[in-house]
């Protein structure tokens, strides 16, 4: 049952935007250094190194995640080998604003796939938050060209974003649902480690066919290592521990509102780090989406 929103719920749910906010700026910055879905791979098969001191006694046989891998492989292939693999993607052709305002719209798609698949009713303030969410993501899309809207043009790193936000609203609803171990969903490393095997193996997959694909090469260096060593330990091991107890504790409704959180972080480090100040559009889309979020989780 989920708990009431309190202080250390908010700050716990308050430190995965942070982190998220600084792996968009991170992606973007190792575009030119390395594919990006092989990038998603060494982020988190270094995760899984990084992890194993904590939780290697689950991979021996007998083990209560192997009777269950079905549905870790599933949460692996949402959470790790799809929406970080598509947001490192989408980094690619767009901006990190860009990218985490897109992603702010994953409230409307809980809210959506709660309705359909989970037995969630949703109420007139939700529709309300809806709609006012879905104009703040289309101004995004529409780069502020409200004149144009109907003629908008998509760049391809916005789609694979609202494809990411789909897959990772999906992975977040499925935390809900029972069927993990005690000793696996009382134990933060052995739950990260029962996505992350599965998970590395699907990201795994995914890399080696990027790589008969491309033709662009790792260029190994200090600034790449410095790089895996931040997205492998804080967006990726901190970050998703958070998530998974703030999820747990107040349930997917209310833990979508602090990921939109993540494009303010986001606008202030691209200005730091990036030389790309948030436009004017930037500032109304978050409102929008922001106000949107609010008024949907009002009871």
């Amino acid at each position: 049952m989920n708990q009431r929103l309190n202080l250390s719920t908010a700050v716990l749910l308050t430190v995965p935007p942070l982190l998220w906010a600084g792996n968009a700026v991170v992606g973007r910055l190792m575009a030119p250094l390395v594919p990006p879905i092989t990038l998603n791979f060494l982020r988190w098969a270094l995760a899984l190194l990084l992890l194993l001191p904590f939780a290697w006694a689950l991979l021996k046989p007998g083990s209560p995640i192997w009777p269950r891998m079905g549905r870790y492989a599933v949460l692996g292939l949402l959470g790790i080998g799809f929406y970080n693999a598509l947001q490192y993607l989408a980094l690619k052709t767009s901006t990190p604003v860009n990218v985490t305002l897109v992603a702010s719209s994953m409230p409307v798609f809980m809210l959506a796939l709660g309705a359909a698949f989970f037995g969630q009713r949703i109420t007139r303030r939700q529709m309300v938050g809806a709609v006012l969410s879905i104009a703040g993501v289309l101004l995004v899309l529409a780069r502020g060209d409200l004149e144009h809207l109907a003629q908008v043009r998509f760049v391809v790193g916005d789609l694979y974003m609202l494809v990411a936000t789909a897959s990772w609203a999906v992975y977040s609803w499925l935390l809900t649902r029972p069927g993990d171990p005690p000793e696996v969903r009382s134990d933060w490393a052995g739950f990260l480690m029962a996505q992350l095997v599965p998970g590395v193996v699907w990201s795994g997959l995914f890399a080696a066919a990027e790589a008969a694909t491309t033709t662009q090469a790792i260029q190994w260096g200090w600034p790449l290592a410095a790089a895996l060593a931040y997205v492998a330990i804080g967006p990726a091991l901190v970050a998703y521990r958070c998530w998974g107890m703030g999820v747990q504790r107040v349930g997917p409704n209310i833990a979508g509102f602090f990921s939109n959180l993540t494009p303010l972080f986001a606008a202030i480090f691209s200005a730091a780090f990036l030389g790309e100040p948030p436009r004017l559009y930037h500032a109304l889309a978050f409102a929008l989406i922001v106000g949107g979020i609010v008024a949907s989780s009002r009871r």
